[in-house]
């Protein structure tokens, strides 16, 4: 199959590669999904992002696609690092009073409600790590057969010193690992860098199950390795995940996935840039996170953020700010609107000028998904002498790759009868500060279906 050349830069060789699928013409990708044990948050939806930017441009590039994505559901857990700590999922059972399975169920549904308000589609398949605990237990018993693994007291280790290249995709040596060792070594690893495949259960424990080694539970990257080579194969084409996934949890999925298969598995490991809030990280861990859902809550379009991701290097980090949300919504809309203006002058344009101005936006997909230079195409196209018909034409068939929903018409609809008096009757009452009647105002908007948003959002 004749298809144009895509090359994506590959965290385990640092460079740029030209990508040859295993098989011509098919793209298979495993993606790192979420622990659902809280809510997901929009930094965590930007990493979401980029598979669906991959498939996306792959699709309009003329490749045929298969994503599996992980739904982390037991064994994460607060300091995977370090592997040590409580599970995630039984920390959100005991806060919420509910059991594992019911946390599980609630923030798997929040989480695809949340993707879909980004414009993300849904994996081909979302295998849950709790579903395929044989195929770990398998993969464990493999690994102990050749001597990448050994047990103590019903917990199975991986011995990263039977593995020469651990450490390769992250560049951390043995020597670094001691070095960020924090507090005391557990005693029953031969070295403080081994990590756990399967963990004995302990006392009073919910999710617990049986295997050659005892009552446990398994380790976070057993689970990926397993589920990953059990429904794309021993060889796949890419790996995606975050930043923040490259060590401990890739670095083990290539220990573990390549001492029991003894040859490369994953062809290209993608990863996205962590989105910055004030200078720090955006995490659950740390309390500085914004829902997608809030920004809905802010009268502001979700596909603002989708917008404002686009603007920057997928793999770089990405400095998050309201000021820069908002822009995003108002130049989002605006484009919509000269999309929606431009599509009623319908006519013709000659087919060398939408070739050429295709083939622009084709070789920018094609190197490394460089969106910002997407952005700028848009950008120029919009202010160019080209026919307004052949602009909305292009700009709708680049949003199969886009995902901005450029072909939205809905955004002037009339408000419901008596809508206008409520609203100029708030707006009196906010600058009188009458925040009770105000409030009361507000009810009575939303019982007509009119949700009203104070535009700002708490800084």
């Amino acid at each position: 199959m004749n298809l144009p050349s895509i090359r994506l830069y590959n965290t385990f060789t640092r460079r740029k590669e030209e990508l040859r699928p295993l098989d011509d013409g098919v793209v298979r990708i495993y993606s790192c999904g979420p622990t659902v044990y809280r809510y997901v948050h929009i930094g965590n939806l930007r990493t979401f992002m980029l598979p669906d930017l991959l498939r996306r441009s792959l699709e309009y590039l003329g490749y045929k696609t298969e994503q599996v994505m992980n739904i982390t559901d037991v064994g994460h857990l607060t300091d995977d690092t370090f592997d040590r700590g409580e599970d995630k999922m039984l920390v959100s059972a005991r806060l919420e009073n509910k059991s594992p399975e019911q946390i599980a169920a609630y923030y798997t549904a929040a989480f695809k409600d949340d993707v879909r308000k980004l414009g993300i589609r849904p994996a081909d398949t979302y295998p849950h790590a709790t579903d395929h605990i044989p195929q770990m237990i398998g993969l464990i018993e493999k690994l102990l057969e050749k001597g990448h693994a050994y047990e103590v007291e019903g917990t199975v280790y991986y011995d990263i010193a039977s593995f020469p290249a651990y450490g390769r995709l992250s560049r951390n040596s043995t020597e670094k690992l001691i070095a960020g060792s924090r507090g005391e070594p557990d005693p029953r690893k031969r070295h403080p860098g081994d990590f756990t495949l399967w963990k004995a259960a302990g006392e009073h424990r919910l999710q617990v199950w049986p295997s050659p080694w005892g009552p446990g539970y398994p380790g976070w990257h057993i689970e990926c390795s397993a589920m990953s080579m059990l429904l794309l194969g021993e060889r796949f084409d890419i790996h995606t995940g975050g930043a923040d996934n490259v060590f401990p949890h890739h670095e083990a999925e290539i220990a573990q996935s390549e001492a029991a298969t003894g040859h490369r598995v994953v062809g290209t490991w993608l990863h996205g840039g962590l989105l910055m809030l004030s200078g720090a990280r955006m995490a659950k861990s740390a309390g500085n996170f914004l829902r997608v859902t809030e920004i809905e809550e802010q009268g502001l379009d979700p596909l603002a953020f989708r917008y404002l991701a686009l603007q920057a290097k997928y793999r770089a980090p990405l400095n998050f700010s309201v000021e820069g949300l908002e822009g995003a919504d108002r130049a989002l809309r605006h484009l919509r609107e000269r999309v929606a203006e431009w599509s009623q002058n319908e006519g013709a344009e000659g087919l060398p000028v939408r070739t050429e101005w295709d083939m622009r936006f084709r070789d920018a997909i094609a190197e490394d998904l460089d969106f910002p230079r997407v952005m700028a195409l848009v950008a120029e196209l919009a202010r160019s002498t080209v026919a307004p018909w052949t602009k909305a034409a292009l700009l709708r068939d680049w949003d199969r790759v886009l995902g901005l929903d450029l072909g939205r018409t809905d955004f002037n609809q009339a408000l419901p009868a008596g809508a206008e008096e409520l609203i100029a009757e708030r707006e009196k009452a906010r600058a009188a500060k009458d925040f009770a009647r105000s409030d009361r105002l507000r009810e009575e908007l939303k019982a007509l279906g009119v949700s009203v948003v104070d535009r700002s959002i708490e800084k």
